[in-house]
């Protein structure tokens, strides 16, 4: 079955998490994506540990599907070798540093020349103007800057950070939406356009209840551990053997809860409980109320009460136990590759399932320049001009001898 974006090329600029989680997707669904990388190191992320047969593992989860192109870009003939890829490109995607990209002259007026259909793709820390545009930004610099880690872990705590790269990942994603928004415009019109993203604009647009109670009542949202701002109960709860969630987030739920999970119907009638805005007044003793119940019991045996009764809620796993449920199992969220070095390996689930393919594992990661001779050819150089510019050090392939 075809896939969405096949025949779509994809000139991929990127580093680390946010770019290359955008450029995955795009491969994911079929483009052609080609990732054109310094040398020797490449990707900054082929750095990382663990390493299995010397390939960092996680550079290979993020980057399966696409090709890789060792080229000095501070070469003039590096410089023609981006050239004649973006020429041919629907897509370019890069995460610099905003001025990084004018400075090697590859940003999107310098394609755009070349290409003026081209849909051109930046994330960066702070975005491309306003007065913090030159600053780097990381995901944890990003988490900081949009107030995520005041929201984050326990009150009275110190800041924390989201376990994961939040504002990486929603960098990426809000990046692909946008590309793909931009191609269909283009599919529509003929045009070709720029749009870009931050690391700080795409985490902030995830807060949207903060927002809305920041500017409806002047509350600034502050750490609450599990705890929902404006429901309760809505926590994880402690057990016999460690912590289950709950979600008794209306009066119907909150009576089954009481009645049929905890055995407590009382509660309904205590005035601490009365109503929603009593139960947020009086969240600390409720907590007590429940764990002295929840206690009694391991977490297995009230996720099973609290499914019967109709009360969203669940375990509190690791993530080891996450990925050995057998619900995630079922859901194909763990799946199994083949790399040239590392060789078995696993590989993350698509989450989106749909009754037409829109996403599929077609190769592994590649190897650092594991595709340059055979792009090279693509481009139309020939076979002694590639032998030239592999002499001159103008392009690389790790696997070459």
């Amino acid at each position: 079955m075809t896939l969405p974006l096949e025949g779509a090329k994809v000139l991929d600029l990127t580093n680390v998490m946010s770019g290359p989680y955008c450029t995955l997707m795009l491969a994911d669904m079929g483009a052609d994506v080609i990732k054109l990388e310094n040398f020797p190191e490449g990707d900054m992320s082929r750095r990382f540990e663990p390493k299995v047969n010397g390939e960092s593992y996680c550079f290979a989860v993020l980057n399966r599907n696409k090709r890789s192109i060792g080229v000095d870009l501070k070469r003039s003939e590096g410089q023609e070798i981006f050239r004649r890829l973006a020429k041919q490109a629907d897509f370019v995607v890069e995460n610099f540093r905003p001025d990084v990209k004018h400075k090697m002259g590859i940003d999107y007026e310098a394609v755009k020349r070349i290409n003026p259909a081209v849909i051109y793709g930046s994330v960066s820390g702070f975005g491309q103007t306003g007065p913090y545009a030159a600053k780097g930004g990381y995901d944890i610099v990003a988490q900081g800057v949009t107030g995520i880690m005041r929201m984050t872990g326990e009150a009275g705590g110190r800041p924390a950070k989201v376990g994961i790269a939040m504002n990486d990942i929603a960098a990426g994603a809000t990046l692909l939406y946008a590309l793909l928004g931009a191609y269909i415009h283009r599919l529509k019109s003929g045009e070709g356009q720029y749009v870009e993203t931050s690391l700080v604009e795409a985490g902030l647009a995830w807060t949207f209840w903060e927002f809305g109670a920041y500017f409806g009542c002047g509350e600034a949202p502050a750490a609450t551990g599990t705890r929902h701002r404006r429901s309760a109960p809505y926590q994880a709860y402690k057990t016999k053997d460690g912590y289950v969630t709950v979600g008794a987030n209306n009066a119907k739920l909150w009576r089954n809860f009481c009645t049929q999970v905890l055995g407590r119907p009382e509660l309904l009638e205590d005035p601490r409980f009365i109503d929603l805005p009593a139960r947020l007044r009086n969240v600390e003793v409720l907590q007590d109320e429940i764990e002295a119940v929840l206690a009694q019991q391991p977490t297995a045996y009230w996720w099973e009460r609290l499914d019967r009764a109709g009360v969203p809620g669940g375990p509190v796993y690791t993530y080891e136990q996450c990925l050995a449920d057998p619900h995630i199992g079922a859901r194909a969220m763990v799946l199994e590759m083949d790399h040239p070095r590392i060789g078995r390996m696993k590989a993350m689930g698509h989450p989106v399932k749909s009754s037409g393919e829109i996403a599929r594992i077609r190769t592994p990661a590649p190897l650092l320049g594991e595709h340059t001779a055979g792009i090279l050819a693509e481009l139309g150089f020939g076979t002694s001009d590639v032998r030239a510019l592999f002499a001159s050090g103008s392009v690389y392939d790790s696997t070459r001898a």
